[in-house]
């Protein structure tokens, strides 16, 4: 089912947590909503939901406004962080328990007088026979007679899983589902889920502060911060072509180097300590920020105007890359660079280093932290081809 939210207001009080979200969601699509902590995208997800009512605005599912629609009416399954499962029940009986609750009465549900009643074990076996469905499908068949207290945090994110998959619902609705289970784990279940997506395609929104999930899952990425929608796209245009420097910084791991650049004579940008040349029209003195991702960084031996000179402050080893942390002049935080190990072997604290970067890669950002791009070149391309000074 498509989804549309338009205008999507929620405050608490005084306190404004969501203003004016407007998001189109495709069937089939799978979206998340990235944000750190407090900006808003749990609550989204509770609103769509119907876990929560918004301020304003208006929320459609398949097409039908279901504003003031009840939960269970909306055709939707949500996983939450914590499973939810119920200690007491069986993995089958947590599994089942939507199946019951919507298929048979409450006379039904009785364990003694429901067997009495006519129709009562077709719908029962019909219900066993989809849970057995599902947990086959999930690997979790050998499991449906233990209790969550004697599974695995994976295997209970799977019980999970399975008891919104046995509803057959239009929409699946996860608030970090993966939040409480250790990293090997996590990047399993990351890939479980996304085999999941391409299995049902049906509509997946998915919440999480961790820019990995989002990057691996998603069809699109929406960037929230602060209660505003920042930018929705695909994964690569996210983090190689951001709208707001906000954007730029949230994505990518480590996060971009950001440089105060002042606008010279013919184009001219000085930005810590050297000096590049752009194809940008502003007036001379504008303020800029200078973005660059520490993979867009080469050892050079040119000492230069456009290379980057420093001294090797820390060195980080990761296996087929190292992070180098270079004390560059005139800048507060040091600049991260991210090297094959092959061709810096040698890089040692103390020593001084200069760095080009892949000038088609560098991202211009104005005082209000919006993208700067020319008009030539639009969306996709470089913020402003940047080439070194000869």
């Amino acid at each position: 089912m498509s989804i549309s939210l338009s205008a999507i207001t929620k405050s608490f009080g005084k306190n404004s947590v969501l203003k004016e979200i407007s998001l189109d969601i495709a069937d089939g699509e799978f979206l998340t909503l990235l944000g750190p902590s407090g900006c808003g995208k749990s609550t989204l997800l509770r609103i769509l939901a119907g876990l929560e009512l918004q301020s304003s605005g208006t929320v459609s599912i398949g097409g039908r406004t279901v504003d003031g629609v009840r939960p269970k009416r909306r055709d939707v399954a949500m996983v939450f962080q914590s499973y939810a499962l119920y200690p007491h029940m069986t993995v089958a009986e947590n599994m089942a328990l939507p199946l019951r609750m919507r298929g048979l009465n409450a006379w039904q549900r009785l364990p003694l007088v429901g067997r009495l009643l006519p129709g009562t074990r077709i719908a029962k076996r019909q219900i066993e026979e989809e849970v057995r469905r599902t947990a086959d499908a999930l690997s979790i068949g050998p499991l449906l007679d233990r209790k969550p207290g004697q599974l695995s945090g994976g295997q209970r994110q799977r019980v999970a899983l399975g008891r919104a998959m046995v509803r057959q619902p239009t929409v699946f609705l996860m608030d970090e589902p993966l939040s409480n289970l250790d990293a090997k784990l996590r990047v399993q279940m990351r890939a479980e889920i996304k085999e999941l997506h391409s299995r049902l395609g049906v509509t997946f929104v998915y919440v999480t502060h961790d820019q990995s999930e989002a990057m691996t899952l998603s069809n699109r990425v929406a960037v929230m911060l602060d209660g505003e929608l920042l930018q929705v796209a695909p994964p690569h245009e996210i983090y190689a072509d951001p709208d707001d420097r906000r954007v730029a910084e949230f994505i990518g791991s480590p996060k971009i180097n950001m440089l105060a650049g002042t606008v010279r004579e013919r184009g001219r940008i000085d930005a810590a300590g050297t000096t590049l040349s752009a194809v940008l029209d502003m007036p001379v003195g504008t303020l800029v920020a200078v973005g660059i991702r520490p993979e867009a960084f080469h050892l050079t031996h040119h000492a230069g105007a456009g290379s980057f000179a420093g001294t090797v402050r820390l060195v980080e080893h990761m296996g087929s890359d190292l992070f180098v942390h270079l004390d560059v002049r005139g800048q507060g935080e040091p600049l991260i660079a991210r090297l094959l190990a092959e061709r810096a072997p040698h890089v040692t604290i103390g020593q001084t280093l200069h760095l080009a970067a892949d000038l088609d890669r560098v991202l211009l950002f104005d005082e209000a932290g919006r993208r700067i791009r020319t008009t030539r070149e639009g969306r996709g391309a470089s913020v402003a081809r940047l080439r070194e000074m000869a």
